[in-house]
């Protein structure tokens, strides 16, 4: 079975230029992230897929740095991107992250790769219901759904963010597959525990987390740490969740 990761990333982001080159403990976000994703045990490609703007040549040396495919394409149709990137390995399974996540869970990212295989569905992740962390975002996919929504989607939210369009097109039924952990602001209980970075303070964060406990942690042990840790938390948690494709959603 064919299971490629592609993991967006880009020097041009508005809140926080060139985020992913910024370092923590010697090594790029960019770096971290792929060092971790690289542990998935099922998955058999890794592909970054960055845009063909001249900024971005420091994304594919980052990426050759570490022996990951790099694919280019359009900066702002990022289905396009996506579909450029894989039509030829024509993989069974397409696991989606962004590159803005350094501290994803290699582990987490084989739990779900593992549920959309043994419940048979064309779609599948563990952001539907927002309990885990910011930063812990994993979406699943079959190539076949891939291809319709980049046959099919036509508005800008479906263009820019992959997987709108598959999401309202699938088969996927997200209850009971995954444990509501609450880890997010929709869940008073606990802060939104934001271990991504968007903005200087993420950095901030993510930068007090790894100092703290290395990079070689999985998700729960650096979400408890943030929510022990008060000059942690209090940077970031009132920032909100999912702002670009918010943005997106007010063009179409």
């Amino acid at each position: 079975m064919k299971i490629v990761i592609i993991t967006q990333a880009r020097t041009g982001s508005t809140r926080l230029p060139n985020k992913v080159l910024k370092k923590i403990a010697n090594k790029t976000l960019l770096e971290i992230h792929l060092e971790r994703i690289l542990q998935s045990k099922l998955a058999t490609h890794i592909i970054v897929a960055t845009t063909n703007k001249i900024e971005d040549n420091l994304i594919e040396e980052e990426s050759k740095k570490k022996n990951v495919i790099c694919s280019r394409g359009s900066e702002d149709d990022v289905l396009d991107r996506f579909y450029q990137a894989v039509k030829k390995l024509n993989p069974d399974y397409i696991v989606r992250v962004t590159s803005d996540c350094p501290l994803l869970d290699p582990q987490l990212i084989d739990t779900v790769i593992k549920t959309t295989i043994d419940k048979k569905v064309d779609y599948c992740s563990n952001v539907q219901e927002e309990t885990f962390p910011d930063g812990q975002d994993i979406e699943v996919f079959t190539y076949k759904a891939l291809e319709l929504a980049w046959k099919n989607a036509k508005l800008i939210s479906e263009r820019e963010h992959v997987t709108p369009y598959i999401r309202n097109n699938s088969s996927f039924f997200n209850q009971e597959l995954f444990t509501a952990y609450n880890y997010s602001s929709s869940h008073l209980k606990y802060k939104n525990v934001r271990m991504t970075v968007d903005e200087p303070k993420d950095y901030e964060v993510v930068s007090s987390l790894i100092n703290s406990l290395g990079i070689d942690k999985g998700w729960k042990e650096y979400a408890e740490l943030y929510l022990n840790d008060t000059n942690i938390s209090d940077l970031n948690s009132t920032i909100n969740r999912n702002e670009g494709y918010k943005k997106s959603l007010k063009k179409d």
